[in-house]
């Protein structure tokens, strides 16, 4: 565990390197975007846990599987650039082979394991799927909030609730009624005002 009590996430592709599991290796693309997105994987870190030359020499192929599964997915990231930066040409040849069999959808060997290119790029959009969804539920919640503080300037809390009700086509008491068209119709009206909304669309750009 990192200081804070974080996930060391350096030390776990390290441990998924080690675990010589075609599983775990076909979700070391997925680990390894997740933790570079945080800024948190340091290539070297990963290094110093590996102590075999063999252990090393995987980590080296499951980072060029990782980069030709991001290319094959039309995904760049600076530190895949960098990354590709420090290639050898023997590195580079066998990333070009990589990226030709995912883009065939053709089985190919890898440190001795067997991947099918259809499972890898299945995970790895999978986990763009949910972090996408997770993305439309932080907009809907700042959506929501971000409305309810603009009917908060508008209206008092009475209004408010009122404001809910008719728009959700909820029954009215004749006193909600009276004050609804006396209070609250009104302003309904001046926010619908096309022309008052584009004013204020240019005093909120001054």
């Amino acid at each position: 565990m990192e200081a804070g009590g974080e996930v060391d996430v350096n030390q776990t592709l390290a441990d998924v390197v080690k675990s010589r599991d075609t599983r775990l290796w076909e979700g070391f693309p997925v680990l390894l975007v997740n933790a570079a997105r945080d800024y948190r994987f340091e290539y070297d870190r990963v290094l110093t846990s590996l102590v075999t030359d063999g252990e090393k020499e995987d980590f080296r192929a499951l980072l060029l599987l990782s980069l030709a599964l991001y290319d094959n997915l039309r995904l760049s990231f600076y530190w895949t650039k960098q990354l590709k930066a420090q290639l050898s040409d023997r590195d580079t040849a066998q990333l070009k082979q990589l990226t030709r069999s995912l883009s065939h959808d053709a089985p190919f060997t890898l440190a001795g394991r067997e991947f099918q290119a259809g499972r890898l790029k299945g995970m790895f959009e999978l986990y763009f799927e949910k972090g996408a969804e997770k993305g439309r539920q932080r907009k809907d919640t700042y959506d929501e909030l971000a409305l309810e503080y603009a009917l908060s300037q508008l209206f008092s809390p009475k209004q408010k609730e009122l404001f809910r009700k008719k728009l959700d086509g909820l029954p009215l008491t004749k006193t909600e009624k009276e004050y609804y068209s006396r209070a609250v119709k009104k302003k309904v009206a001046a926010l619908a005002n096309a022309e008052l909304h584009r004013q204020a669309r240019m005093l909120l750009e001054l």
